[in-house]
């Protein structure tokens, strides 16, 4: 299942995107967070990792890239345009990163391009430039990205699905208990890191989290 097939139904598979964390505290590395999304219904899949060699890092995402195929799971590199193109799969950007129109030239038509935007008119620009969906937020207050700013909340997260721009995915502080607003904004799909990753159960806790989506978007 190459990304180049861009799938018709790609959107509905990222309704529930799960953002890799390593967490020696717990003994969980990339791969044990990958596998408990996967086996609990997650298909889309996101690595980060801001630290490792590039030659480390295309290992990983090779790793994390099979078990994605094996699963029918959509699979996103963060930031890295060239992994990306190395081995044909998505990729997600923001402000710091490789322009979207640039990214679209080396990667072609087929695969799928996340951005994440800081205003609405970032938002406009990069979608015209080439992005396929938005992650916006951080929408409820987070400490996995220090960089993140902060919370827009659900109203801001509204202000950006409002402009039906691109599929949007809340991203950010989004738990089991607050996902029915995320939905209720417009977003098409969540985006999480600690509601999985640190979780006591990652395979359960990914399991809540469609539940809890399906509920609301129901």
């Amino acid at each position: 299942m190459s990304h180049r097939n861009r799938l018709p139904d790609w959107g509905e598979r990222l309704k529930l995107l799960v953002i890799t964390e390593r967490i020696k505290a717990l003994g969980r590395d990339y791969l044990d967070v990958v596998e408990a999304a996967l086996h609990g219904g997650c298909r889309a899949i996101q690595f980060r990792d801001k630290v490792m060699t590039d030659r480390a890092f295309v290992e990983a995402a090779r790793g994390i890239q099979e078990r994605c195929l094996l699963h029918g799971a959509l699979f996103f590199v963060n930031d890295r345009v060239d992994v990306a193109a190395a081995l044909d799969c998505g990729v997600h950007l923001g402000f710091n990163d490789l322009d979207v129109g640039l990214a679209r030239n080396v990667l072609g038509p087929g695969v799928i391009i996340g951005y994440s935007p800081e205003t609405l008119g970032e938002a406009r620009r990069e979608v015209a430039a080439g992005a396929d969906y938005l992650g916006v937020g951080p929408v409820f207050s987070t400490t996995t990205k220090p960089d993140a700013g902060e919370a827009i909340g659900v109203d801001g997260l509204a202000k950006i699905c409002e402009a039906d721009l691109a599929p949007v995915l809340g991203v950010g502080g989004i738990t089991v208990e607050n996902v029915a607003g995320v939905v209720e904004a417009g977003a098409s799909g969540i985006a999480v890191v600690t509601a999985v990753t640190r979780a006591n159960d990652m395979q359960a806790a990914t399991e809540e989290l469609l539940k809890a989506f399906d509920s609301a978007a129901g």
